[in-house]
């Protein structure tokens, strides 16, 4: 009981700690926070993403593989970051340039580092841990039901490509 206890209070005093991916918070982008602990038992794909990107265009194919699997538990988190200058200025010109250009639906964090000493814990989570760090814009990583990660690509590789699909529909079942 007191090695529980004392784990548990380390942990709580290292934010960047987690021992998976689910003890993660993100403050939303429509205000109030985004805690990945609620979609525990449910794939969810993370998206590093930039409005002012060549790859901004991604952002249908993230809208499309939400819609498709949003009934069977994927989540699909986007999250805008200015890590590499390409990013609108405040969180709500994102935001409306999203749903104007896009239509998103999916859910989307505030503007949040993913690199470096400012990362997000999610972001230093998978950089200690699993040696990825987001390269460039449009990064995707794939979160197991646990909290486990399942997949890790880079921009070039499109979020409805068959390597993505095909690990979200094995998380799915």
């Amino acid at each position: 009981m007191i090695r529980t206890t004392a784990l548990c209070l380390f942990l709580a005093a290292m934010p960047g700690m987690a021992l998976a991916a689910g003890g993660f918070t993100f403050a939303s982008i429509d205000g109030g926070d985004l805690a990945m602990e609620d979609w525990r038992g449910q794939p969810v794909l993370v998206v590093n993403t930039a409005s002012l990107c060549g790859f901004t265009s991604q952002y249908d194919e993230l809208q499309a593989l939400h819609e498709t699997y949003v009934d069977r538990g994927l989540v699909v988190l986007a999250v805008p970051s200015n890590d590499f200058s390409q990013e609108l200025s405040s969180a709500e010109e994102v935001k409306d340039f999203c749903e104007v250009n896009f239509g998103l639906t999916l859910p989307m964090t505030d503007i949040t580092p993913v690199r470096g000493a400012e990362a997000h814990p999610f972001y230093r989570w998978l950089a200690e841990e699993h040696g990825f760090t987001p390269r460039w814009n449009f990064n995707k990583v794939l979160i197991g039901p646990e909290g486990e990660v399942l997949g890790t690509w880079g921009s070039t590789v499109k979020p409805g490509s068959r390597q993505i699909v095909d690990q979200i529909e094995a998380a799915l079942k």
